[in-house]
């Protein structure tokens, strides 16, 4: 097994009057040359929680974190004009809640953060701020709603 020292949480970045299935999301990926879905998990707006990659291998979510990390992505994170927004549904909160309080018991120590939030420290003060994100995803503070060390 991987050593894991990371947990990432993505949104699909669709529009929440839309749908994407996960063999959707598998084809968008392959597309782009992956070899299928980047992300370990993938929610669903029913909670469903699908396991997109197995654990053992690497993903492809996060440029640079991929070899000690495991990609978490839930269905959503542009309202209905296409803008950045937090459109979980209760159900994917609970499941995303649920999945990375089971994957904190299975690989402590981890550090749980969103794909935005490993953007590059451009002022080096010691914290990435909203100015310095590559992205908006996943279009929600993580910092505010898991727990950002699994100890």
């Amino acid at each position: 097994m991987r050593i894991i020292n990371l947990i990432v949480v993505h949104c699909s970045a669709t529009r929440e009057d839309c749908t994407l299935s996960p063999e959707d999301l598998d084809l968008i990926h392959r597309r782009r040359g992956f070899n299928g879905t980047g992300y370990h998990y993938y929610i669903r707006k029913d909670g469903s929680v699908h396991l997109a990659r197995p654990l053992e291998r690497v993903g492809a979510h996060a440029k640079g974190f991929n070899a000690n990390s495991i990609g978490i992505c839930y269905e959503g994170g542009l309202d209905c004009r296409g803008h950045p927004a937090d459109t979980r549904t209760p159900e994917q909160k609970a499941s995303l809640r649920l999945l990375v309080h089971r994957l904190c018991e299975r690989f402590p120590g981890c550090r749980v953060c969103g794909h935005r939030d490993l953007s590059p420290d451009l002022n080096r003060n010691g914290e990435i701020e909203p100015e310095e994100w590559i992205k908006m995803c996943p279009c929600f503070e993580v910092k505010e709603l898991l727990p950002q060390t699994c100890d």
